[in-house]
């Protein structure tokens, strides 16, 4: 029987901020997808509403998710860090082509954090969060007048006799018209740009869980498990690839 050593790899913060990202990005796919399509759900306007402060109230749950690991990119382990994360570094290009030549030939290389290619999807994954974040706040503030920007929107676009701060979505005799014509014309790439990322987004996470399923049943390691106990397993006769060690700037 085979016998298996165990690396301490994932550390608590690190698992924290995937689990709750994860719970986010699918409540933030359902609630968006159920706002592109109510029409065909006929929501009435005030339902609407109601699911556009769900899906910003979850964003700002993501949004401070993804600033928290920013921040552990400095405090957290060696495996939770920007060069252990991040493409690129000395040897790194080199490894990229090891790691795929084995990994076509068979002959597998075992890693202890992110292999080469899964620090191309983790970096992606990051820039299309961050993207996907900024213009949602930015959408908030347009939409529903919620912070970070809802205050420098409402005084833009109320009416001469109204207070911005009592200003309500959907409200259009609150509203000046032609600053609120504006408004709409400035928000209009936000939400592109947030619907196009959105469909980006989705794609590159079914790779990367497509990814993950096909490099557990090929390598093994329980890269799944690790993400809830913070260890990897290999089987003795393996000895992992720290790539951490051997690839510094």
């Amino acid at each position: 029987m085979n016998q298996l050593t165990s690396y301490a790899v994932w550390d608590a913060g690190t698992r924290w901020f995937h689990w709750i990202n994860v719970l986010c990005i699918i409540m933030l796919i359902v609630v968006g997808i159920a706002i592109m399509n109510d029409d065909a759900l006929g929501l009435s306007t005030s339902g609407k509403i109601l699911l556009k402060e769900i899906h910003v109230w979850v964003g700002y749950v993501f949004t401070v998710n993804i600033l928290w690991r920013i921040i552990w990119i400095f405090f957290g382990n060696k495996y939770a860090r920007w060069n252990a994360i991040l493409p690129g570094g000395k040897g790194y290009v080199q490894a990229v082509r090891n790691y795929a030549s084995a990994f076509i030939t068979g002959k597998t290389e075992y890693y202890l954090g992110h292999n080469p290619l899964g620090r191309l999807s983790v970096f992606l994954l990051f820039i299309l969060m961050i993207t996907q974040a900024i213009t949602g706040l930015v959408l908030a503030g347009t939409d529903l007048f919620y912070p970070p920007f809802g205050y420098w929107i409402a005084q833009w676009v109320a009416a001469p006799d109204v207070l911005p701060s009592t200003l309500l979505p959907y409200a259009s005799q609150m509203y000046d018209a032609e600053a609120f014509k504006s408004m709409r014309a400035f928000r209009s790439p936000f939400i592109e740009v947030h619907e196009i990322n959105f469909y980006l987004m989705s794609g590159v996470i079914i790779l990367h869980i497509a990814a993950v399923v096909v490099t557990e049943i090929k390598e093994g390691g329980g890269i799944i498990s690790a993400m809830f106990s913070g260890k990897k397993a290999f089987n003795q006769k393996f000895v992992p690839v720290d790539l951490n060690d051997t690839n510094k700037n």
